[in-house]
């Protein structure tokens, strides 16, 4: 077994929790800004000071409400200031956080609120409250409900008048590192999902060995901009993040007009999924092509690229440089302006991001910082940074944090990031977390001689053909998904002659091709399935993909499907990731017309 062992350079203190931070904040900085709220169209700067005081009164408000120490608070709603506040005010009220994300179906909710034994919920909009309502007998233990639109911090802050600062610091007291600081339900791509018990310890290590690596955005002059869901780990772990380090927080929950908020904004970093990278490429390039200027975009891209391999294999030749210098102020500052201009560093988690479209970035300004974990290792156990940088890897492990390659390949990881188990599911966490304290991820990677850690696969997604072929269907199905016309696709062949795929094509992107190809741009995907122009375009996207693999693990057939794989059709999970055994159920005639003579 290959172990890499990295020492911590911080540990938790014995008596450490999570409100310290804000009011640390408030004591050592209390007139500086530290968030900034969307009004409208505007910005409005809250201090430490206030922000600090927001959340007491919140967490007074709850203690009134009959929130117990250690009771579990479910929290529903889009990325917003109020999230933040709600968050660190549960946890001053010394209870527990349960994030639900707020496209959840109401059975997702009712399982969820019984499984965690939620005590109260507090919940965006009328329409989440009538979704909790809908399921109330199936949460027995479930008394109030707040509603965030109909103002419920300042009902919380007048409820909690009463309650004495005392209350709040017996609160403070009945925490420690080992409490309980918030179960995050694993969205899951098969079965019910199970609910992750990180510890106030296991956020404050991540953050505590984390930021550091990342000081050069994550500061008192830095800003960042969350437009992903807060209920998903890694966010939560930068919304914690930007308070410990009293790097200015802003949050857009609508992505609609995510290039106008990120203009308003202008973060310094901002945080994303690949998809979210792709479709900025993919944006840019359309419009490029349907300007007429598309060749010249090209050259651009593919300058950025090689400027950016150069950085890693001796630095770049004077031609380079001049031709890089050129299309910086043709090309690339219109780039850095979509992301508001002043962006100069970005993480993005969830799925491999490519070699290509991180050469590409980095290339243009603005460098992607690949990183690797999961909702059980409190977010990232391993991630790139100016100090250790190499594309294409999800970088070294984590300060305090070992990591190992098991005999068939499956990446194991230890460390004070480990959850410290399933809610109520000894049996999952017996299975998951070994007598050594190995967490098994169920992914396959490799370490190389330098510690730098990279992830090749799936443990449970290796396709093994018929021909006892073993195939990684995410390499493949990465690469397809960097072209612009694609959106989803999904590799199969387990147990079959050979590779293939079933392709998706993104709505987005299908208008600028019709009207760059002379066709309706009113034609749907399923009326373009069989079209020769466009399944020219994709034969030479399979074609490129397969470069990446052998003949034997190449694709040699696919299908477009008529519709898209998203969260609301329930093939993707709100991470995004894709439901394979969803799809695999529900598209079974489309894999099966893919073997027929």
């Amino acid at each position: 077994m290959r172990e890499l062992s990295v020492p911590p350079t911080y540990t938790v203190g014995p008596d450490e929790a999570l409100p310290d931070m804000v009011t640390a904040n408030a004591a050592e900085a209390g007139s500086r800004v530290g968030l900034r709220r969307q009004v409208g169209d505007r910005w409005v700067d809250v201090t430490h000071a206030e922000f600090a005081e927001q959340v007491r009164a919140v967490a007074k408000g709850l203690v009134a409400g009959g929130v117990e120490a250690g009771d579990r608070v479910a929290l529903l709603a889009r990325t917003r200031y109020e999230w933040t506040v709600l968050d660190f005010a549960i946890w001053t009220a010394g209870a527990v956080v349960v994030p639900v994300y707020e496209t959840s179906s109401p059975d997702q909710i009712a399982w969820i609120l019984a499984d965690s034994g939620a005590r109260a919920v507090v919940v965006e909009s009328s329409e989440h409250a009538a979704s909790v309502d809908s399921v109330r007998d199936q949460a027995p233990e479930l008394g109030p409900v707040w509603v965030i639109d109909d103002d419920a911090l300042g009902t919380l802050s007048a409820a909690g008048d009463e309650v004495p600062d005392s209350e709040l610091a017996a609160r403070r007291a009945s925490l420690s590192p080992d409490s309980l600081a918030t179960l995050i339900y694993t969205s899951g791509t098969t079965g019910r999902p199970k609910g992750c018990e990180l510890t106030h310890a296991n956020f404050l290590f991540e953050i505590g060995n984390g930021m550091t690596l990342l000081g050069r955005f994550m500061n008192m002059d830095g800003s960042l901009l969350l437009f992903i869901p807060l209920a998903h780990v890694l966010a939560r772990v930068l919304q914690v993040g930007a308070i410990k380090t009293r790097t200015v927080l802003g949050h857009t929950p609508d992505v609609k007009d995510l290039v106008g908020d990120l203009g308003r904004f202008q973060p310094s970093f901002v945080l994303a999924v690949p998809r979210v990278f792709e479709k900025v490429y993919n944006t840019a390039k359309a419009t490029a092509d349907a300007g007429g200027k598309g060749k010249i975009f090209d050259k651009a891209a593919q300058t950025a690229i090689e400027w950016s391999r150069a950085q890693d294999t001796g630095g770049p030749s004077l031609k380079l440089k001049l031709a890089h210098g050129v299309f910086d102020k043709l090309v690339y500052g219109k780039l850095r302006a979509a992301l508001g201009g002043n962006c100069v560093g970005a993480i993005s988690g969830g799925a491999p991001l490519g070699e290509r479209l991180g050469h590409f970035f980095r290339g243009i300004g603005v460098t992607v910082y690949e990183g690797y974990g999961l909702t059980e290792t409190t977010a990232a156990a391993a991630v790139n940074h100016d100090a250790a940088f190499r594309m294409g890897t999800v970088g070294r492990p984590l300060p305090g944090t070992d990591a190992a390659i098991a005999e068939d390949g499956e990446v194991l990881l230890r460390g004070g990031i480990v959850m410290r188990g399933y809610w109520k599911n000894e049996k999952a966490t017996a299975e998951a977390i070994d007598a050594d304290g190995w967490f098994h991820t169920g992914d396959i990677g490799e370490l190389d001689s330098e510690g730098f850690l990279k992830i090749t696969g799936r443990k449970k997604e290796i396709l093994v053909t018929a021909g006892g072929k073993n195939v990684a269907p995410a390499v493949l199905e990465d690469r397809l998904r960097s072209h612009p016309l694609v959106s989803q696709c999904i590799v199969v062949g387990d147990q079959k002659p050979f590779i293939a795929a079933l392709v998706t094509l993104d709505a987005e992107a299908l208008p600028a091709w019709l009207k760059a190809t002379g066709k309706d741009q009113s034609l749907t995907a399923e009326q373009l399935r069989r079209d020769p122009e466009l399944l020219a375009e994709l034969d030479a996207a399979v074609a490129e993909a397969n470069k990446a693999v052998s003949h034997a693990e190449a694709i040699k057939r696919y299908r477009v499907l008529g519709v898209d794989f998203t969260e609301e059709n329930g093939t993707l999970t709100p991470s995004l990731k894709l439901k394979r055994g969803v799809v695999m159920k529900e598209y079974g005639d489309e894999v099966e017309a893919l073997y027929q003579r």
